[in-house]
Order: structure tokens, then C-alpha cells, then sequence
């Protein structure tokens, strides 16, 4: 209290004359209508200024919850739009009918990525997701705007996937306006662009065509993007084209992916493992 009085004292010039200054305002203010408007603009805008500020901030911290809702949203469209594919099947006879469960095989579970590669020869990528959430190896991996792998380890709380910028990973893939269907591959060059081999050099292929994964997949869902065609050559002694797809993923920027969960592939893969054990 004494330390307060004291600051009073030595300084009662300087709050005196900030007093006074703020009385004569408040004076010119109250009796003059053109500086009463003048204020009343200005803090209007000093204040809206203010608050937009306040807003943007608000917003940016909340982003982190923004986009795991949008991402949950995510899973719910595409289960909705993976079971309408299949009820409504382009290339399906008109009588056929889809069984509801076959129809209905496809769940999605959203996960976080932690660390992704797309300098290298072979790419992987770690999500936040193992075992515990459904998670196995095998599992095909997308994002909200197309492929982007499959699972190839797990633990109780992570994953690592395969990305399709690797040497190693193919995805059957159908050409939208063509109707033709080819083998999606990267060729180890830029993470912007994937091959697409085993197209027929004879079918009409239009540069801008949609590439979408095909009905002949049984870790991803038919109709997902895989890119478009960018480049498209054929020389006079082969056979098939050469086309290059732009990814319809951009892998420098992934924050969420779905991991795609086939409820029927345990059935699919033991009944191949029948056809194999027959053919030997």
C-alpha cells in the first residue's frame, strides 16, 4: 500500500495531465457531432479489427478438431458412396442384384499420419493406428482424394504402409472414358506421377482421362482415384502405351488417410488358397 501511495506521489503530475487530456477528449467528443462521429467510426473499426483477429486465432486452434471431424465425416461418405457403387454398378447386367452384405464389405477407419517418405526408391508411411483399431497387414490404405497404399506392419497403436511410391506396389486400374483396365506402377521419379502399363495400344486413350482402381480389387474399393493421364506415347514396336498418370494424391501434404477394411477378404483368401492347393 505504501509503495502504491508513493507512485502516486512522484508520478501525480503525469496522471494528472493524462486526466485532463482524457476529460478535454471526452468534452470535444460529447459537444462536437463531427469528432463524435469521427470516434465512433474509428473504434468501430479498431474494434471489429480486433475481433476478427480474436476470431482468426480462435479458428487456428481449433484446426487440429476441425479436420478430425472432417475426417470422420470422410469415412461416413465414402462407406455411403462404396455401398451405392456397388448397388448401381456401371458395367452390371440390368437384373443384377447385389447381395446387401457384398454390397455393404467395405469399412473405413481415419487415421493421422506421423511420418512419410517420398524421396526415395521404396516409401513407407506411419499412421497412428495399429491392431487395436481393426488394423491388419494387407489392408488398402486411401485418402480423401485417392489411393495411397497398403498395410504392411502393424503394432497395438501403429501401421506402416506401403506407399504407392514404391517399387514394388501395383493397383489394378481402370481408364474412366476408355473402359480400359491397365496396371498403375511408379516408376521411382517424382512422387507427382505413377506409370500406367498394360493398355492396349489399339483402345482410344484421351489425355485428362480419369484413372480410377477397377472391380478387380480386393484391398480397395472400386472407383477410387489413382490419377489422370498426363502423357501418353506408343512407339511403332510395342504393343501397349505408354502413359503417364499425375497422382490425384498429393503425398508432400497428407494429414489423414482411411484404412479400408474388407469384411469379406478372409472368405476371397481362403477360397483362393483352395484354387492353389487344387492346382498343385
Amino acid at each position: 500500500m505504501f509503495q502504491l501511495v508513493e507512485f502516486l506521489s512522484r508520478n501525480r503530475n503525469f496522471i494528472l495531465f493524462v486526466l485532463l487530456e482524457t476529460l478535454s477528449f471526452w468534452l470535444i467528443v460529447q459537444s462536437n457531432s463531427y469528432w463524435s462521429a469521427t470516434y465512433f467510426n474509428t473504434s468501430n473499426y479498431y474494434v471489429a479489427k480486433a475481433l476478427t483477429l480474436s476470431n482468426t486465432v480462435r479458428e487456428y486452434a481449433t484446426l487440429r478438431e476441425v479436420n478430425a471431424d472432417l475426417a470422420a465425416e470422410n469415412v461416413r461418405l465414402n462407406t455411403l458412396v462404396t455401398q451405392l457403387q456397388q448397388q448401381r454398378a456401371v458395367d452390371a447386367p440390368p437384373n443384377y442384384q447385389p447381395d446387401s452384405l457384398f454390397s455393404a464389405r467395405f469399412t473405413y477407419v481415419v487415421a493421422k499420419v506421423i511420418n512419410n517418405e517420398t524421396n526415395r526408391a521404396n516409401n513407407y508411411i506411419t499412421i497412428d493406428k495399429g491392431t487395436l483399431d481393426g488394423v491388419q497387414p494387407g489392408m488398402g490404405v486411401i485418402s480423401a482424394t485417392g489411393v495411397v497404399g497398403k498395410v504392411r506392419f502393424c503394432s497395438e497403436h501403429f501401421s506402416v504402409i506401403t506407399s504407392i511410391l514404391h517399387a514394388q506396389f501395383m493397383v489394378s486400374t481402370r481408364l474412366v472414358r476408355s473402359d480400359e483396365i491397365g496396371t498403375a506402377k511408379w516408376p521411382g521419379k517424382s512422387p507427382d506421377f505413377i506409370d500406367l502399363i498394360d493398355v492396349s495400344r489399339y483402345k482410344t486413350v484421351e489425355k485428362g482421362d480419369s484413372a480410377v482402381t477397377s472391380n478387380l480389387n480386393a484391398v480397395f474399393p472400386p472407383g477410387i482415384m489413382v490419377g489422370t493421364v498426363e502423357n501418353l506415347t506408343v512407339r511403332p514396336d510395342q504393343t501397349f502405351y505408354d502413359i503417364s498418370l499425375r497422382l490425384s494424391t498429393d503425398f508432400r501434404n497428407m494429414s489423414y488417410v482411411y484404412v479400408v477394411k474388407n469384411q469379406l477378404r478372409p472368405q476371397l483368401e481362403e477360397l483362393q488358397k483352395r484354387l492353389e492347393t487344387e492346382r498343385r
